[in-house]
């Protein structure tokens, strides 16, 4: 594997949340009846034309901005001819050799740090309709066709050929998703098909400049799935070149369930699509104050939000990044730090009991059943001496297996913490002299054996009582014996 480099682009589908259609009025929401949000327009009936959804420009160009594009001051509509049973009209409306934003780029963070992957271009376009496979794609023995889709207004963002292994273009990915979220153009939930990745990947000898020969990936319907497919598809291309044999430019398919990539069909050139302008479109000329405008609404990104966090509530890079993941997970975190100004300690209970119950359950952050003010009178509640660190993990369980307060479940179920120094005494001792071996371990320099009888009084007392009183009984008896 080290006499060869991996060049590796990606094509990025980003479906924008409008309330319609890029070109008629039909909802573009996803869901619905097979063939619902449907109408003459999307379906290419004769006499239609087409009429440009202006909202789908103004979040082109935040998504270019957010991306550090040059955005177009002139661009226009192209058909894209080619024949499929989910594109009804045989053309799909898409743009190219004149886009909407071109030379951007963003920042990944990799194992020898900072790299910069360039952006191509970002184009608009409209999505085609949707396959239904009685089976997987490459077993299917017939398919459905559900139009719902065709017509729902697509930015395709194409990534330079800049990295060099799986791992940087999963990284790529899901930052690049990461900003889009912010901009809150899209949702971008790949299960619902609102952000589609297609793998362009080559391999070539170590330390050489031209690319090589290279295949197409598609269905790849995960951040996982992409890094495992790139890894196989790389693997494959260094096999089939060592045997003597030669990687053919092709599109292929990831299968999930065999870990391999497969065949689907030959890779086209652009030329095979015929390409030349929409004549049922003009051209667009964008004005430098709308798209100042634009770049005056964008929100805080994720990098200059990461930045943020480190630099004023003190928190470590990898906290500060995995609470910059989402935009949402980032204002949970906020709305907590409002009510309970220790960002450490917040940051530890979003990262850890609340991030792990949520991935558990499949549930979105914006979901959740424990608010951001729950937690924070739990972590009070903590502090002042009600309950032990241990109990608070049971009682946001049951937080957000119920949505109830922290303060109702507390009292309901006897946990207030025993802080009562002469009611820990006699637990104290119960614990010492049933276990003489321990006590005399202790005495003996072992520290760890102090850490067992602690163990045991909160066993005894089923965990409710003040850990830090325990430890300083337990001491004063021990000495005194």
């Amino acid at each position: 594997m080290n006499a060869y480099e991996a060049v590796i682009g990606l094509e990025i589908h980003v479906e924008l949340k409008t309330e319609s259609k890029i070109f008629c009025a039909s909802s573009a929401h996803f869901g619905g009846a097979p063939n619902a949000h449907i109408c003459p327009v999307c379906l290419g009936l004769p006499g239609v034309l087409p009429v440009l959804n202006k909202k789908v420009v103004e979040y082109g160009i935040r998504a270019a901005l957010a991306l550090n594009c040059e955005v177009a001051r002139f661009c226009k509509f192209d058909r894209k001819n080619y024949y499929y049973p989910d594109l009804p009209k045989n053309y799909q409306i898409s743009q190219y050799d004149l886009p909407l934003a071109q030379n951007g780029y963003l920042e990944i963070d990799t194992g020898n740090g900072r790299k910069r992957v360039g952006i191509i271009r970002i184009h608009m376009e409209e999505d085609a309709g949707k396959l239904v496979h009685q089976g997987t794609v490459t077993t299917t023995p017939y398919s459905l066709v559900d139009y719902n889709r065709t017509g729902v207004p697509l930015l395709e963002i194409v990534s330079a050929p800049d990295m060099r292994s799986p791992e940087e273009a999963r990284a790529y990915a899901e930052k690049l998703r990461s900003i889009i979220q912010f901009t809150g153009i899209s949702d971008c939930k790949m299960e619902e098909g609102s952000l589609r990745v297609d793998a362009n990947v080559s391999v070539r000898p170590a330390g050489t400049k031209e690319f090589g020969v290279k295949t197409e990936i598609k269905n790849v319907n995960s951040f996982r799935a992409l890094q495992r497919a790139l890894a196989y598809e790389i693997e494959r291309q260094i096999e089939l070149l060592e045997t003597g044999g030669a990687v053919v430019q092709e599109t292929r398919t990831w299968d999930e369930g065999k870990g391999v990539t497969l065949p689907l069909r030959s890779k086209e050139e652009a030329h095979d699509y015929r390409y030349f302008p929409e004549p049922d479109l003009p051209p667009l000329v964008i004005s430098r104050e709308w798209v100042e405008e634009i770049y005056r609404s964008l929100p805080e990104l994720p990098d200059a939000r990461r930045e943020r966090y480190m630099r004023d509530y003190g928190l470590p890079a990898y906290d500060a990044g995995v609470l910059t993941a989402t935009r949402e997970i980032g204002d949970y975190f906020e709305a907590c730090v409002k009510l309970y100004p220790q960002p450490k300690t917040v940051s530890n209970w979003v990262m850890g009991e609340l991030l792990r119950l949520l991935n558990a359950t499949n549930t979105e952050i914006t979901a959740s059943p424990v608010k951001p003010e729950q937690l924070a009178s739990l972590l009070k509640l903590i502090d002042s001496g009600t309950i032990s660190g241990k109990i608070a993990k049971t009682v946001f369980e049951e937080m957000f297996s119920s949505g109830r307060d922290p303060e109702k479940i507390v009292a309901e179920q006897g946990l207030v913490q025993i802080s009562d120094a002469a009611a820990l005494e006699a637990v104290v001792r119960e614990v010492i002299a049933a276990n003489p071996k321990v006590v005399a371990d202790y005495r003996q320099g072992k520290e760890k054996a102090l850490g067992f009888l602690v163990g045991q009084v909160m066993k005894a007392t089923k965990g409710k009582a003040n850990p830090a009183l325990v430890n300083k009984l337990l001491r004063e008896n021990l000495r005194d014996g």
